[in-house]
């Protein structure tokens, strides 16, 4: 039996409380769901199939890093500097804007 403190009056069993809300029963509640679904569509799971790890642009683009990455480690890597220079300036033009 649980208890429970009332106003001034003490101590009264729980039972005696007003307005006790009874639960719903379990099989009622689970009649009428069946769970929740989720189906995606086809161009989405393309999509999703694309840009995973295992894409060939994510594995092209990862060669691609680890060449330069030896070419820096060797010190063959020579960037292109007019094509540098070029990125820089549209940084240094759109400051001044």
């Amino acid at each position: 039996m649980v208890d429970r403190i009332i106003g001034g009056k003490g101590v009264g069993p729980l039972s005696e409380t007003r307005g006790s809300r009874k639960a719903e029963p379990k099989k009622q509640a689970e009649k009428g769901s069946r769970g929740d679904r989720v189906e995606f569509s086809d161009v989405l799971q393309s999509v999703s199939r694309a840009t995973g790890p295992e894409s060939t642009t994510e594995t092209a683009r990862n060669e691609k890093v680890q060449q330069l990455k030896q070419q820096i480690a060797s010190g063959q890597y020579r960037p292109d500097l007019e094509k540098v220079a070029a990125s820089l300036l549209k940084f240094i033009v759109e400051d001044q804007s």
